[in-house]
């Protein structure tokens, strides 16, 4: 199962390393892209949750640092939630 990281750019010009034990996020996140920040959070939750399943599905047990990486970045997202316009944009992945 090939470990992904994707680098996203948070509304005040901050950027994260996020990591995905799968590379399923690809499929709910495009370089460049920018996601509206609630759009952008439910994304997260969907992407890390079903990496999380694929490692269940292969191992027996969930990835405890897929859900680990969905808290810092809902925490991170705090800052931002009455923000308006708040956008999220996905810099790349490596």
């Amino acid at each position: 199962m090939p470990v992904m990281h994707f680098h996203v750019r948070w509304p005040d010009a901050s950027e994260t390393r996020c990591y995905s034990p799968s590379s399923v996020v690809q499929e709910f996140f495009a370089p460049g892209q920018r996601y509206a920040l609630g759009d952008f959070l439910q994304r997260s939750r969907d992407a890390l949750a079903m990496a999380s399943e694929r490692v269940r599905a292969r191992y027996g047990f969930a990835c405890s640092q897929a859900m680990d990486q969905l808290a810092e970045i809902e925490r991170i997202a705090t800052r931002f939630t009455g923000t308006t316009d708040a956008e999220v944009t996905v810099v790349a992945f490596d």
